[in-house]
């Protein structure tokens, strides 16, 4: 099963063609839950972008008990994927794929596999695609368990795994972002950096270096060390220069590393 809905808020904002050494401590950032989840399990889209109608889909959805994934496609619409009986699909560009993403260029044509494997669904990447797959912000290879809530980055597009019901019932889920670990002063360049996304006026792009200087009271050296950091943090080091900044501030957000609760 197959659930499309607009979006009422724009993901859609994002155009699809468009390290330092720290000594300061490590913080790990939090996420919200796109409807409040059961055992604080966590979604990777935060409460502002999904309208009444949304979170009462996934909220059907996660009642059925049946595992799914949840994730956007190139409009910005929710589309919500019922693993059901199944024990194995395959994720890609290509038509033939279960779960197809055919608007994403940088999804191999055979990306990778879910497959369930002694009652626990698993994501296998093991050489199919030529960008790799990450689970929670951490590059895949071979074969990974999921929990429930973790969320795999395949090219760019975030697909959320849920698991409501008895397969996951004796796993403890964990935050998709707990594993992106940012020292405060990145935290602050990333808030910045989101900052007109997220805006009541809703800008097209995200703050240039200058602008998070001029905000953060930082040199724009200072800004560009932080930036690159943060690329590989959040494993888009490898894509070219004029989309990751794009890129950056769509899997902050969709990550719930950046909300709107920041902007304060």
């Amino acid at each position: 099963m197959d659930l499309t809905v607009n979006l009422p808020l724009g993901h859609s904002r994002f155009e699809s063609n468009s390290t330092s050494h720290e000594t300061e401590r490590e913080v790990t950032t939090g996420v919200e839950s796109a409807t409040p989840p059961r055992d604080n399990r966590a979604m990777v889209f935060p409460p502002h972008s999904l309208g009444p109608e949304q979170r009462g889909r996934l909220l059907d959805a996660e009642r059925k008990g049946v595992p799914f994934i949840a994730y956007r496609d190139d409009s910005g619409d929710l589309r919500l994927a019922t693993l059901g009986d199944a024990d194995r699909l395959t994720i890609g560009r290509g038509e033939h794929n279960e779960i197809a993403l055919e608007w994403d260029p940088e999804v191999s044509r055979t990306h990778a596999q879910l497959e369930l494997v002694g009652g626990e669904w698993t994501l296998v990447d093991d050489g199919l695609s030529r960008n790799g797959s990450f689970v929670n912000g951490e590059r895949t290879a071979g074969r990974r368990r999921l929990a429930d809530g973790d969320v795999v980055l395949v090219g760019r597009t975030a697909l959320a795994f849920r698991a409501p019901g008895p397969v996951m019932k004796t796993t403890v889920s964990r935050d998709p972002a707990a594993s992106v670990r940012l020292t405060e002063a990145q935290r602050r360049v990333l808030v910045a950096l989101c900052r007109p996304l997220l805006a009541p006026e809703g800008g097209n792009a995200p703050a240039g270096n200058r602008a998070i200087a001029a905000e953060l009271h930082l040199s724009v050296d200072g800004v560009k060390t932080h930036v690159r950091a943060l690329f590989e943090k959040l494993g888009i080091e490898q894509l070219p220069q004029y989309h990751k900044r794009v890129e950056l501030a769509r899997r902050a957000i969709d990550l719930g590393l950046v909300t709107q609760r920041d902007l304060g």
